[in-house]
């Protein structure tokens, strides 16, 4: 059963019906999808969530599809890991991570968004789908297209690491790489998606695809025993997941489900790719475009779609934003690892940067609840961080070998047991 009553212009309200549609026909702001709240309040329960197979489609009644869906069955409910580890050693006590780097099946965050969009290309009926990406987001759609036996197309930038490329065309999609950067990429796939008549994701499917990050704000909540942290740290490239985990802790206020006051959302964006952070800074809602330059390349999009909406939904929450060097992001991409045994991509190494500043500011308190956000898995972008750690030391198969080496890494101390 859809709870779906409309698509809405989020800028003159004008309704659309409930089609592959994602621009207003008057004013050219994107749509949004909108609900019948008052049958969800009725219809969904805690007792009702928790009693469902745990997944992102526990939420349904807040997801955008008219039937049971068949995609996704293992992708969501990741785990949201108490850090008492890297608490204790950055001063925060009830410090979180939300860990999407074993989202299931190509390990981001991106599993979640492309599992609702498979489905409502399903549903429209369409027979291929495709993506303009800088990575994860291909791995995802080119794995969900597989399994929904439906035949994909991927547009990526040149220069996206190996293994995003890989990921992608081991399930069968042909990948394409242009030349230019992903700004580029996305104006060419507009074109492509009016002439071919696909179901691009991010495109003609926006507004279904990006309700499917609101799970990620649904699922800490349930985690935190249906209440909201004090602070979440999300990072930012084309402004789907922090709009929208904003719009998760509404929903579920405005249902029921959680009470309480509103965390504060942070942004978080790499150092060389940060129009947002820029905007936010200047106090200004004119985001001007930045030609990328970063390790960061997941979250490297230098005109974002939904920018302006970031900078909104940070403002009303009283949160805020900062960047984070490549040597930042690197060195917090070690300590994630070195503290909790989270290996993640630079999108996460630039929200656990960007916590340690805000921590510094002031603006995140050490008895505070914090969420930090981990969006994508580290072992595909080895490319990162392959220079940032010590290299493997190498010795002949000598007992007496090991133990010189053993003494020398121990400081010249005595080994143990020795006499």
């Amino acid at each position: 059963m859809s709870y779906i009553t409309a698509l809405k212009c989020r800028e003159c309200g004008q309704d659309y019906p409930v089609e592959p549609l994602h621009v207003c026909e008057t004013c050219f702001g994107p749509l949004e999808v909108v609900y019948d709240y008052g049958r969800i309040r009725a219809a969904l329960s805690h007792k009702l969530i928790e009693s469902r197979p745990r997944n992102l489609w526990r939420y349904r009644e807040l997801l955008p599809v008219d039937h049971e869906p068949d995609i996704g069955p293992c992708s969501g409910f990741t785990p949201l890991l108490h850090a008492r580890r890297l608490g204790a050693e950055i001063g925060i006590k009830r410090l979180y991570i939300k860990d999407d780097t074993v989202n299931h099946p190509t390990l981001s965050y991106k599993d979640r968004v492309v599992s609702v969009a498979i489905t409502r290309a399903q549903e429209f009926g369409f027979s291929t789908v495709s993506c303009a990406s800088t990575g994860n987001l291909a791995t995802a759609v080119a794995a969900h297209a597989a399994r929904a036996g439906l035949k994909c197309y991927i547009f990526m930038p040149e220069g996206v690491e190996s293994g995003k490329i890989v990921g992608s065309a081991i399930y069968g999609a042909r990948v394409i790489t242009i030349r230019g950067n992903y700004d580029d990429v996305n104006r060419l796939c507009s074109e492509i998606a009016d002439k071919y008549g696909w179901a691009f994701v991010n495109i003609n499917l926006r507004p279904y695809y990006t309700e499917g990050a609101k799970t990620f704000g649904f699922e800490i909540a349930e985690q935190l025993g249906w209440k909201l942290p004090d602070s979440v740290v999300i990072p930012t490239a084309g402004g789907t997941i922090l709009p929208k985990v904003a719009k998760a802790f509404k929903e579920l206020k405005d249902i029921g489900l959680v009470k309480g006051g509103a965390p504060k959302i942070h942004s978080a964006q790499a150092a060389g790719s940060a129009p947002v952070i820029h905007a936010l800074h200047k106090g200004t809602d004119l985001i001007s475009p930045v030609k990328p330059n970063t390790i960061a390349k997941s979250i490297a999009i230098g005109n974002p779609a939904d920018g302006f909406y970031v900078l909104g939904a940070v403002r009303e929450s009283g949160g805020w934003g900062e960047m984070a060097t490549d040597e930042e992001i690197v060195d917090a991409i070690k300590l994630l690892a070195r503290t909790e045994g989270i290996f993640a991509e630079p999108a996460g190494g630039t929200t656990l940067a960007v916590t340690l500043k805000l921590l510094a500011q002031g603006r995140i308190k050490p008895e505070e609840t914090v969420v930090v956000s981990i969006t994508g898995n580290g072992y595909k972008t080895l490319e990162a961080v392959s220079n940032a750690v010590e290299q493997p030391f190498v010795i002949e198969a000598r007992l007496d070998d090991f133990d010189a080496l053993f003494e020398r890494l121990s400081g010249g101390k005595r080994l143990a047991g020795a006499a």
